[in-house]
């Protein structure tokens, strides 16, 4: 149990230079937390309060919810999505402003990622406070200030979009959610295994800002939920649940002192987007955005692995030309609909730019040993893959419906959806993309057939 008071609520300058902090106000994480939700309300004498659920959440939570604010004598609206498959893009988000009362003061969501996000959003755009009433600790944007939404066809993170007054994770209510969305959860912190790493090879290389406070407090938040995944998450334990909830809480956290979601997202996230747009081209979501990134960890893992062995055999890197007219055919081809916005990025960050690949390059040649003892530094695959299985949790996109095509297509350009530093680029750099994309699937074939 953390206690949350040395997280939230504070403002400091770190010894990074960079000053931190979380105005998040309330945190609660433990059996029966929902009935703390009425003394929140009446604290801030809140009116005109709006719940936002989908038909799975209202059963999950939402029903218990309304029981507790009946009885207390609060008044309330609500909207409840009927979609299946309820997608975080424009019209979701017209939705909830169309059915929202005229003077609302807070939203209360109930649900994980998509509705968080949704009302991150909404509260952020309409300047109305938001509570979210954790059903799943699926993953870790509870407490971080970014929202993901999928705007015209483009996976886009909004950064900076404030954060929910008080996040309330009822331990009872989170044990019974679907098991997948409990791996998902650990998936999205394995994930930081990458992401870290992704961080520290953009300062060697390109000295963007790093600070190791904030790593520290990830680590803290994947140890924790590492030790959750191995105490009984199958069976449903009350308290490893609960512990993979606090761990998922503290990395959003940790989100919100950087500013936006450098220390929780790297190259295993993009790839995980990635794939995310391409499934709801063909009309669907495909599995959840944690289990796409445990899948996309392992990959990640593979390229940190191969990329040591690489270096240490590689004495002189080829400088690369872009053909921009070749990369936006095949960014056309690869993205579909979504290929507009990643040209525009493109063209905004200008990261594939021949001058500034030569200068990553010299950096890379400059720091190979420091890049070799990053990679080696990362989890031992077969342990990490030990471990999934034993949760139950996908390892192989083979088994969350990635085909072959997809994992190429992800390994050479899910780099292109964030203007942010991380090994996808650098094999970009290197010129070992395809070289590497066509090893990888051959392993994985491999594995497959073990």
């Amino acid at each position: 149990m953390y206690n949350w008071s040395e997280f939230i609520g504070k403002r400091y300058k770190c010894q990074c230079g960079h000053i931190h902090e979380c105005d998040i106000q309330h945190i609660v994480v433990e059996k029966n937390a929902l009935i703390k939700i009425v003394s929140y309300i009446k604290t801030a004498s809140y009116n005109g309060i709006c719940i936002i659920a989908d038909k799975n959440t209202e059963k999950a939570a939402a029903t218990k919810l309304y029981e507790i604010l009946e009885q207390n004598n609060i008044v309330y609206t609500k909207y409840v999505f009927s979609e299946n498959e309820l997608v975080p893009d424009e019209i979701a988000v017209g939705k909830i402003i169309t059915h929202l009362a005229k003077k609302c003061e807070l939203l209360i969501g109930i649900g994980s990622g998509v509705i968080n996000d949704l009302c991150k959003f909404i509260s952020y755009t309409l300047k109305i406070d938001y509570f979210i009433v954790a059903t799943a600790p699926s993953m870790d944007g509870y407490a971080s200030d970014g929202a993901a939404l999928i705007i015209d066809n483009l996976k886009t993170t909004y950064e900076k979009v404030g954060r929910p007054k008080a996040i309330i994770a009822d331990t009872s209510i989170l044990k019974n959610a679907p098991m997948h969305l409990i791996t998902a959860g650990i998936g999205d912190i394995f994930g930081k295994y990458i992401c870290l790493t992704d961080w520290q090879l953009s300062h060697i290389i390109t000295g963007e800002y790093y600070c190791q406070k904030l790593v520290d407090i990830m680590n803290k938040a994947v140890l924790a939920v590492t030790d959750a995944a191995n105490e009984g998450i199958i069976q449903r334990n009350e308290k490893a649940i609960g512990s993979v909830m606090e761990g998922l809480i503290l990395a959003g956290i940790d989100m919100s002192y950087s500013g936006n979601s450098r220390p929780a997202s790297g190259s295993e996230h993009h790839m995980s987007h990635y794939w995310e747009m391409i499934f709801l081209q063909q009309g669907h979501e495909g599995v959840h955005h944690g289990t796409k990134v445990g899948v996309g960890t392992i990959i990640s893992l593979m390229l940190y692995k191969k990329l040591a062995e690489k270096l240490k055999l590689t004495t002189t890197f080829p400088q690369k030309h872009f053909n921009k007219s070749t990369w936006i055919a095949n960014i056309k081809n690869v993205y579909g609909k979504a290929a507009p916005g990643v040209i525009a990025l493109e063209e905004y960050a200008q990261k594939n730019d021949d001058a500034k690949v030569a200068t990553r390059l010299s950096n890379i040649k400059k720091y190979k040993n420091n890049i070799i003892n990053l990679a080696e530094k990362l989890p031992n695959i077969s342990k990490l893959i030990e471990l999934m299985r034993k949760i139950n949790a996908p390892y192989h996109p083979a088994q969350i419906g990635v085909t072959e095509e997809m994992v190429k297509n992800a390994i050479i350009y899910a780099k292109e959806l964030r203007n942010r530093y991380g090994i996808l680029q650098l094999l970009f750099d290197c010129g070992w993309q395809e070289e590497f994309a066509n090893e990888i699937c051959h392993e994985l074939n491999a594995m497959n057939k073990s």
